[in-house]
């Protein structure tokens, strides 16, 4: 077992993050161990509880089985979440447990974050994309027909849980989604200010058949070396005042990318990938980067075989990125490379993009 943990000195915040590859059957009492009270809900996703649910172990009056898919993130069930946990008379000592992909993290989170004003969370996250990037860092909300995670909380987890066996049964196109948040850290290792050089590119690039067959030991080490990226960036900056941007490194384009396709089309790692050529061409052209880091990225990302994303109509992505949350009431804020595995934000305005 793998064991890290973030520290928020500010806030007094600190909890573990354990990567495992034991049975699956040994999760349930892990999970149990964190929690406190009497009472504990979890939410789990559709897809994990046909799966794993009899290894798991937890019974039907002690879950909600969460549908697959982006869309689900929404109001109408957050509601019947907190509904679940008013009807089970869960108290401030009990806990909600999140077991799935980054759409049941967010919503449980949200759910436990509101509940009597916050109750103890536990993310057990089974999908790649979760276990690197949005189980960490306590970033929880839900979706409006406005944009992604419009409505929302910063709310820490009182443990997160990782065990590798979930990957296995990840198909290609969930596994490559991860890959995008993967690539994502990759090129913006060194404004992570961790005291450990990882060199991820190279990593990536010379573990690529390994990532893609799920060898448990490479995925192990990916993982570690994502959340350590994270950590050093949350620590220092949980709240996203000015560091913890950096994290939404090809999230602006990738959202309205999401969103104009209505959660449908493309996943969330497809979209920032698609997001983070964007910024590449971008940086070129405010010569931010020269063309042949640019051409170095690009072979970065052909090694995983992204799904190609065409181009929509730049005035509709633009209508839409102007909704991000980063968004200035006349600018859009943008994650840009500016030198190998650096990147720092900018403001740019419509017509500059327009231009």
């Amino acid at each position: 077992m793998i064991s890290l943990s973030v520290n928020i000195s500010e806030a007094q915040k600190s909890y573990p993050i354990n990567i495992e590859w034991d049975s699956i059957s040994s999760m349930r009492e892990k999970i149990l161990s964190y929690v406190q009270g009497k009472k504990f809900l979890v939410v789990i996703s559709e897809k994990v509880e046909k799966l794993y649910g009899k290894e798991l172990g937890f019974t039907k009056e002690e879950k909600f089985i969460l549908k697959d898919g982006e869309k689900q993130k929404n109001f109408k069930n957050y509601e019947k979440i907190l509904n679940l946990a008013l009807k089970m008379q869960l108290t401030r000592k009990d806990a909600i447990i999140a077991i799935g992909g980054g759409v049941v993290g967010d919503l449980a989170g949200f759910a436990a974050s509101t509940y009597m004003r916050g109750i103890d969370f536990i993310q057990v996250p089974t999908t790649l994309l979760a276990c690197v990037d949005s189980s960490v860092g306590g970033k929880t909300g839900i979706d409006t027909k406005f944009g992604k995670n419009l409505v929302g909380v910063f709310y820490q987890p009182k443990a997160v849980l990782i065990n590798t066996n979930f990957l296995k049964t990840l198909d290609e196109r969930q596994l490559k989604t991860g890959l995008g948040e993967v690539v994502k850290y990759a090129f913006i290792e060194k404004s992570c200010m961790n005291n450990e050089e990882f060199n991820l590119t190279n990593f990536i690039s010379e573990n690529c058949e390994k990532i893609l067959n799920k060898d448990n030991l490479t995925l192990s080490s990916l993982i570690q070396m994502c959340i350590k990226l994270k950590i050093s960036v949350v620590e220092k900056d949980e709240k996203e005042n000015g560091l913890r941007r950096i994290l939404n490194f090809g999230h602006t384009y990738g959202h309205a990318i999401e969103q104009i396709t209505g959660y449908k089309k493309f996943t969330h790692g497809e979209a920032v990938v698609e997001g983070i050529h964007f910024a590449f061409n971008l940086a070129v052209k405010k010569n931010l980067i020269d063309k042949n880091y640019k051409y170095f990225a690009d072979d970065v990302m052909k090694k995983f075989n992204f799904r190609a994303i065409p181009q929509f109509p730049l005035n509709k992505i633009i209508e839409l990125m102007k909704m991000d949350k980063k968004a200035t009431s006349d600018k859009i804020v943008f994650i840009l490379p500016t030198d190998y595995s650096i990147v720092k934000a900018f403001e740019i305005s419509e017509e500059e993009l327009i231009s």
